[in-house]
């Protein structure tokens, strides 16, 4: 099952300028776990988010690039050398989580989306 992860922010303040900026606050850290990924929906879009093992949070599009379909945050997780990566569960094509890049087909790529952690709660750019 998908969780829909979208935790509203309790500063008004903060939410405002969060906001303005493009960042979406989506869940707590401890709400992901490692080497898992996870479906939200942020600001109407479809993002899937991962926590790699070593505590690094990555966002990219839910939607697969090689089939449209809205399955990412049910990739395999791993790595190539030192790049932490997601395989799609259609069809295996391996993505490198940070920049998007098809690790097997060049013609692909996966969106991905700017995140930092602020006060234990991951936030995306939109």
């Amino acid at each position: 099952m998908t969780a829909v992860l979208e935790t509203a922010v309790h500063d008004v303040e903060d939410q405002i300028t969060s906001a303005a900026a493009g960042w979406h606050r989506v869940c707590a850290v401890a709400d992901l776990e490692p080497a898992w990924g996870e479906a939200a929906l942020i600001a109407g879009r479809q993002v899937a988010l991962f926590r790699t093992l070593s505590g690094e949070v990555f966002a990219v599009a839910q939607e697969d690039p090689a089939t449209g379909a809205n399955v990412m945050a049910r990739g395999i997780t791993g790595s190539r050398g030192d790049r932490p990566t997601v395989a799609s569960p259609l069809h295996k094509e391996v993505y490198d989580l940070a920049t998007g890049e098809c690790l097997g087909s060049p013609e692909l790529r996966l969106a991905t989306f700017g995140t930092r952690i602020v006060g234990g709660y991951i936030e995306v750019q939109l």
